[in-house]
């Protein structure tokens, strides 16, 4: 049995047609709350606001409304969580569920006006075969299966009309949002950080500097035994169409039946993948969704894919992230202490007490590396203990620091892993995946 097809849905494109379906849906969430508001006062009741906010309904206003504009609003949303929502309040992980599953297709007529913008209106005439019906889509683009005149197949993202033009007002007006909602604190400045979505965001909506970062990770890992990169396609490429190889190749979750040497090998291969991309190539794919991860039974490999959201990596932070790795695995707090405040993790103004828990949540964080035998992911409570540890520092000690986007950017990827390692059941021997870097 097959799954249903999505139905399309045209991708609003101006930035006054996003806007107005913002406004209608804040409208939307203010009729819900007077209406159930008004229901709880006629029962005695003491409406609470973010109860009513947060009803079922509204949670589906949101999610449908931001996955229909695709783009930066639906792309925030998924940056906010990089896990399966077992660490969020559950009304924010049922938004951010939504918004991770495919997005609708675009109407296949907004899709020819998009590339005969970028190839010309006679694009048709010059490929063998182009599936209208795509094969992925997603928050910036939807994915096409093409076969080219001389017979080579190519994956073809096709980008959303209207995404790039788009990104600062949809960030602001998706913050605004969601911190209507009382789920983010009111007093966590979050302006650095949504400065930074934007810059990231602009970087993924050029499909042209992704195939350079797309073609710079294809050279580092050609030759590489576990891992497959499909290499960018120039003729067809454009600012907003990116061609690449077409890899045939299976949801990483389909690793979860394969036996646990592969399972342990590959995750081991990706952590030390990571630990090149910090210390080696100091080039970061720093996207850790679990879409840009595919695997192939047959060859035993790991396709990675999206090189939008790659970072370089400045020099002084990728050492500074070693002295890190190095003291953890020494369990030197001092050094890691050091370390720290080199990076920006922790600062002159903050207490001892904080700075304390935050060095506690760092060697904690990389107990793995200590580990003399396979670190066991999917027995680990590593990743709830620190959920537990950082919520206390945030709720009991008022630690709202925002340090620097690398840091930001490589905590997240690492992150992102850790999950992914524990969602394979796999053991992990961190040490030989670190060992080039590591002075023991």
């Amino acid at each position: 049995m097959t799954d249903k097809p999505r139905s399309s849905k045209a991708i609003p494109a101006s930035r006054l047609s996003r806007l107005s379906r913002l406004g209608s849906l804040a409208g939307r969430i203010a009729g819900n709350v007077v209406t159930q508001g008004a229901g709880q006062l006629l029962k005695g009741e003491k409406p609470v606001l973010s109860s009513l906010l947060l009803t079922p309904s509204n949670i589906s206003n949101i999610a449908d409304q931001l996955a229909t504009m695709r783009g930066a609003a639906m792309k925030l949303g998924q940056l906010i969580s990089m896990d399966t929502g077992e660490f969020l309040p559950p009304e924010l992980a049922a938004i951010l569920g939504r918004l991770r599953e495919d997005a609708d297709p675009m109407p296949k007529a907004q899709l020819i006006e998009v590339l005969s913008q970028s190839w010309g209106t006679t694009w048709q005439d010059d490929l063998l075969y182009f599936s209208f019906a795509p094969i992925a889509a997603a928050s910036i683009g939807q994915v096409h299966k093409v076969i080219t005149m001389d017979g080579k197949m190519l994956a073809v993202k096709v980008q959303y009309p209207g995404v790039r033009k788009s990104i600062n007002s949809d960030v602001d007006n998706v913050a605004t949002l969601i911190k209507l909602t009382g789920l983010i604190p009111k007093s966590l400045d979050i302006a650095p950080l949504l400065e930074e979505a934007k810059q990231q965001l602009h970087q993924e909506a050029d499909y042209e500097r992704e195939a350079d970062m797309q073609q710079r990770y294809y050279n580092y890992l050609a030759d590489h035994d576990d891992f497959v990169v499909p290499s960018p396609y120039s003729a067809l490429t454009t600012t907003n169409v990116l061609a690449m190889d077409f890899i045939d190749a299976s949801n990483i979750d389909t690793l979860c039946d394969a036996p646990k040497a592969i399972r342990d090998k590959l995750m081991t291969s990706l952590m030390a993948l990571f630990f090149n991309e910090v210390f080696q190539f100091r080039l970061l794919q720093s996207d850790p969704n679990l879409a840009n991860y595919k695997y192939n039974a047959d060859t035993q490999k790991v396709a990675l894919l999206d090189f939008g959201a790659t970072r370089e990596i400045p020099k002084d932070i990728s050492t500074h992230y070693r002295e890190l790795l190095n003291s953890a695995a020494a369990n030197s707090i001092e050094d890691m202490r050091q370390a720290a405040f080199n990076i920006g993790l922790i600062t002159s103004n903050h207490t001892q007490q904080q700075i304390d828990a935050v060095l506690s949540i760092g060697m904690e964080a990389c107990e793995a590396i200590r580990s003399d035998v396979p670190y066991d992911f999917g027995e680990s409570d590593l990743i709830m203990r620190l959920h537990d540890k950082g919520m206390t520092l945030t709720t009991e000690l008022d630690f709202w620091h925002t340090p620097p986007a690398d840091a930001l950017f490589i905590h997240r990827k690492l992150g992102g892993l850790f999950l992914l390692a524990k969602r394979l059941k796999a053991c992990v021997d961190m040490r030989r995946a670190a060992a080039p870097w590591l002075k023991l």
